[in-house]
């Protein structure tokens, strides 16, 4: 299991998120995203508008995913 905050996967807070795959913590980090929108949260909705304009640039977002997988797999087991 290895573990990330919200900060470390383009997010606004601490919150951390332990899993084995990357694929699982980005789910959880995802989820986290929906419940901070549904709560208005301006921080986390900030980091969503960047995140969307990240998005229109298919290799740049690319580019930022596979940065993003590189840290969590380097990552020490917790």
């Amino acid at each position: 299991m290895k573990t990330m905050t919200c900060k470390q996967l383009g997010g606004a807070c601490d919150t951390k998120f332990t899993a084995s795959t990357f694929e699982e913590i980005a789910d959880l980090s995802k989820k986290h995203g929906m419940e901070m929108f549904q709560k208005g949260d301006a921080a986390h909705l900030n980091a969503m508008k960047e995140m969307q304009e990240l998005m229109q640039n298919p290799e740049k977002m690319n580019k930022w995913f596979q940065q993003k997988k590189d840290e969590f797999n380097s990552l020490p087991e917790d």
